[in-house]
């Protein structure tokens, strides 16, 4: 919808404006951050000049798909709004990206560790609550291991791993999950070592997402404690993909990480 409504030259404003809405509402439409109503893509397709049949029906049929909940809906109760939309986008996703100082990612921590971490971030959480959300993180880890899975390659700050959750068991069972994925061919893993310093990615945690359509530009998701930043201007991703690359050439390679893992894994 922004490449039609960027090739027509008309603004955010101009389209807010034909549907009753903010010039902000075009911006998170397009981000995919809210949902189309089937009228307003209607609408919009109108002012920006699409007139093919065939072309109309096949947005509007993307339109409606798009609305369709996605699994993870089903847990509403316990998925922060702000993060909903990160788990359609990585769900998206071709290929994942990420750098994390504190914890190991997401999508490749073990049950146990998953589990320990939420359980600290969420102190007054029930323990169905709890297990809900342990959940939800061992479902997003599926793709891995599915058909069409997407490409990941993480980069782990020294630092998420030297730093002890849950005691010595998770910490082992963790260390042992890493050296299992680390073995899948679209799983790519290094360690960005104490002893190098200073390096590309100081300002913290990021990831990078990119999709199956060409016309879809990347997106930087940066998280924070209430909130989180989807970035997809094009210097903004370029600067992250920049940290990115530098990250992957001044890290471990993934061979000595293995090593490095293995060396913890004794050490726990």
């Amino acid at each position: 919808m922004r490449r039609l409504r960027e090739a027509k030259g008309v603004s955010r404003q101009e389209a807010g404006y034909v549907i009753r809405a903010s010039e902000s509402k075009i911006s998170r439409l397009e981000l995919g951050r809210v949902s189309f109503k089937e009228r307003d893509v209607d609408d919009l397709l109108t002012l920006y000049g699409v007139s093919d049949r065939a072309e109309r029906d096949a947005l509007l049929q993307l339109a409606r798909d798009a609305n369709t909940p996605g699994w993870w809906h089903r847990y509403n109760d316990v998925l922060p709004h702000w993060f909903q939309t990160y788990v359609g986008l990585e769900e998206a996703a071709t290929l994942i990206r990420t750098y994390e100082l504190q914890f190991v990612p997401g999508l490749l921590q073990s049950e146990g560790y998953a589990r320990a971490v939420i359980r600290l971030g969420n102190a007054g959480a029930t323990e169905h609550e709890i297990d809900q959300r342990v959940e939800l993180r061992l479902q997003r880890q599926e793709r891995l291991t599915g058909p069409n899975a997407p490409r990941l390659w993480a980069v782990l700050d020294e630092g998420a791993l030297k730093r002890p959750i849950g005691g010595p068991e998770v910490m082992r069972g963790q260390f042992e999950h890493l050296i299992t994925m680390s073995k899948l061919p679209n799983v790519t893993i290094q360690v960005m070592p104490f002893r190098f310093g200073g390096h590309a990615a100081e300002g913290g945690a990021f990831t990078i997402l990119r999709f199956p359509e060409q016309d879809l530009p990347d997106v930087v998701y940066v998280e924070n404690l209430t909130g989180a930043m989807y970035l997809d201007k094009r210097d903004d991703v370029d600067t992250y993909l920049q940290a990115m690359e530098r990250l992957c050439v001044d890290s471990a390679t993934p061979e000595r990480t293995v090593e490095i893992l293995g060396d913890l894994l004794r050490e726990t």
